[in-house]
């Protein structure tokens, strides 16, 4: 693969990571098991409300090929296929879920030094197709995506974005919703292993004239320990721990609050990583 532009939706995407990844509101618990062949099976348990769900997957890459099975309990069987530098600089991904036979998809990415194009055919009658480009380099990319829908012949979405990209910092802006958002984020990195950061985020929705602006960070307390914070202009406070209780196992606490509401019981989520 070259280093170039990257997808569209790596656009605005290191500032999103910060404030939603490993946030979590209920149980989780999950363990990975990798052989020296390169075969990697993992098991996972969630509790929502009063019910709990898990699934089992497997995961097997051969040269150039990568191999997903997941089975969860309600007896669907989802698989992933990703094929890549079949043609050079490209990636091919097929995916399906059983039963549902119209649930398959193909998603073809192509890189270039200063380009990037990625296309989602679904695999049914009346197929959505999206596609997506981005031009530029690592460090400055202009790009867009669009949906069109073959059973209306319309234009579901089209979305575009731009994003100047440093060592040490991520500026970016996407135009969503035909045009009906707005969203601008700044992320700022404080270390060199990019663990302790800063960052801010503000959407605008034209139609309802709704804001919503998003500060957060991240703090490297040691090697094993990170901790995050977020808070909206709603009043919604995040908060989060996460330790490396042995090698490439973790344990992720997270709370989130309403300040405008602190009557209200705030929630609580706890998950559980191994990788032994």
């Amino acid at each position: 693969m070259t280093s170039g532009p990257g997808l569209f939706t790596d656009i605005g995407k290191k500032a999103k990571d910060l404030l939603t990844r490993d946030y979590i509101s209920d149980p989780k618990f999950s363990v990975s098991i990798t052989t020296a062949s390169g075969f990697t099976l993992t098991s996972t348990a969630t509790k929502k409300g009063g019910l709990s769900s898990g699934d089992v997957g497997a995961v097997y890459k051969y040269k150039n090929t990568l191999i997903d099975i997941k089975l969860d309990t309600e007896s669907n069987i989802a698989t992933t296929l990703t094929f890549t530098d079949i043609v050079p600089s490209t990636k091919t991904i097929a995916s399906f879920k059983l039963p549902d036979l119209k649930s398959g998809k193909v998603d073809i990415q192509y890189f270039h030094y200063h380009a990037s194009l990625a296309s989602a055919v679904a695999l049914n009658k009346t197929p959505t197709i999206d596609v997506s480009a981005t031009i530029g380099t690592p460090t400055f990319v202009i790009g867009a995506e669009g949906g069109y829908e073959t059973s209306s012949c319309k234009i579901t979405t089209y979305t575009a974005g731009i994003s100047i990209n440093k060592p040490d910092s991520c500026a970016s802006i996407v135009l969503g919703d035909k045009g009906d958002s707005i969203r601008a984020s700044y992320i700022h990195h404080l270390d060199a292993s990019r663990k302790s950061g800063a960052v801010g985020e503000i959407s605008r929705r034209f139609s309802t004239n709704e804001n919503t602006f998003t500060v957060g960070g991240s703090y490297a307390v040691d090697s094993l320990t990170l901790v995050k914070a977020k808070l909206n202009n709603h009043g919604k406070l995040g908060a989060l721990l996460q330790h490396e209780i042995i090698p490439k196992s973790l344990i992720t606490m997270s709370t989130e609050l309403d300040t405008r509401a602190l009557d209200r019981t705030p929630k609580f989520g706890l998950a559980l990583a191994l990788k032994p």
